[in-house]
């Protein structure tokens, strides 16, 4: 998820990513971290050129952060408990800074974003959501899909602004809902199209290879 107040998205057209050169990246977590895995292990391959300047949680417990010290990633739990949203988010935003970040990935990230860590960050945000955006916006994706009978499900890649999982999408994919389908299995088959789509959509904004007309993400 990434925001609540709704404001329309202000970029009416940008050339390809001219800010976003820089590769790297800071994910923010808040449990296993599979995407984030996803991401470190396409780098690995070579098939994203990018780095990973840190992995952050909310939760010093969140499994993901003790997969990114076993693989050598450079990590930091900031516990969110009994801070409000702003303070919290200088606290992350402090830490971006010092590690330099330039590109800010939420991978399993279960806070809300205030409006003065966006604007730090405008347009060098991105989230992936586990539905086909508009549809199905906020927590539990794969139940209100299901309970909407819908037939295809799939996942997003977006900019975050400052609405609910209102930012400009970037890239999405097509999950066919099976009549037999529970949440939990209808989540298992959308997450292994998210670790496929969120390190070719962190490519495709590194590189500079889309722009912004409106709302629409023009990749090429």
């Amino acid at each position: 998820m990434s925001l609540q107040v709704s404001r329309p998205f202000q970029i009416e057209e940008t050339p390809g990513g001219a800010a976003l050169r820089m590769k790297r990246l800071g994910i923010l977590i808040s449990g296993r971290g599979s995407n984030m895995a996803a991401i470190a292990e396409a780098i690995a391959r070579g098939h994203l050129n990018a780095e990973i300047g840190v992995v952050i949680s909310n939760r010093p417990e969140a499994p993901g952060l003790e997969w990114a010290r076993q693989h050598g990633l450079p990590t930091a739990a900031i516990p969110s408990r009994g801070l409000d949203r702003e303070a919290y988010d200088r606290l992350v935003l402090a830490e971006l800074r010092e590690r330099k970040v330039e590109l800010v990935c939420l991978a399993g990230y279960l806070r809300i974003l205030s409006g003065g860590f966006i604007r730090e960050y405008a347009g060098r945000i991105l989230n992936i959501h586990p539905s086909l955006l508009p549809a199905f916006p906020g927590l539990d994706a794969q139940h209100q899909a299901l309970m909407h009978g819908v037939k295809f499900s799939g996942c997003t890649v977006h900019f975050v602004d400052e609405g609910l999982d209102s930012g400009p999408i970037i890239l999405q994919a097509v999950v066919p809902v099976l009549d037999h389908d529970t949440a939990e299995s209808l989540a298992a088959r959308i997450l292994e199209q998210e670790h496929l789509l969120y390190p070719r959509a962190i490519g495709i904004v590194l590189e500079g290879r889309y722009r912004i007309q409106g709302r629409k993400v023009i990749a090429g």
